[in-house]
């Protein structure tokens, strides 16, 4: 199935527009980090490491950090979206603050079997250089006034995915019309039956 159309709980989706929403995208609709494995999955897809990266020494307690990342950015965005901050929201934007202190791994270019220059990490990243791009990405969002404008919750049937919203006239009303825009499209012709049978 194609990135941002997953309907399996353990399919990644990278459709919400920024690698911190894709992030925050992986609890829905159920856990999706419940392995290191599809942490390190996850870290591929999302674009942190070039694939081909060895990860080999992420662990358990990267699942606890990428967690405990995700919902401070979580209560930021939906604090943003909320008309008066939470009272967490403090708490929340400090902890993100300090996590995208840390340096991004450090790319380098190399050439190629086929002799083209393609991306590399100059060593295996830390979890805490990865942790800081996505904080460092989540920090970008809500401080551009028009990325932060653009942001929308999914008007989907309990999907609480957050996008970012650049379709023409910001028009865009769920997380993938592939998935809760069907959903809605079918429920929506099975109500016009019923008025029709009725």
């Amino acid at each position: 199935m194609a990135l941002g159309t997953a309907t399996d709980p353990y399919e990644l989706r990278f459709d919400a527009g920024r690698l911190s929403l894709d992030l925050l995208a992986t609890t829905h609709p159920e856990e999706r980090f419940d392995s290191v494995e599809v942490l390190c999955a996850w870290i591929v897809g999302a674009g942190l490491v070039p694939p081909g990266t060895p990860l080999a020494h992420a662990g358990p307690p990267w699942l606890v950090d990428f967690r405990e990342l995700r919902g401070r950015i979580g209560q930021l965005v939906r604090g943003s979206l909320a008309p008066e901050p939470w009272p967490s929201y403090d708490i929340a934007l400090a902890r993100v603050n300090d996590v995208a202190l840390a340096a991004p791994p450090a790319p380098r270019a190399v050439r190629g079997e086929d002799g083209t220059l393609v991306r590399e990490l100059d060593h295996p990243p830390e979890c805490a250089a990865l942790l800081g791009a996505v904080a460092r990405d989540a920090l970008e969002l809500l401080t551009d006034p028009v990325a932060r404008a653009a942001l929308r919750e999914c008007e989907g049937d309990n999907c609480p995915i957050v996008y970012l919203d650049t379709s023409r006239g910001r028009r865009r009303r769920w997380c993938s019309s592939e998935v809760c825009g069907n959903r809605e499209r079918v429920a929506r012709h099975r109500r016009r039956v019923a008025l029709t049978r009725a």
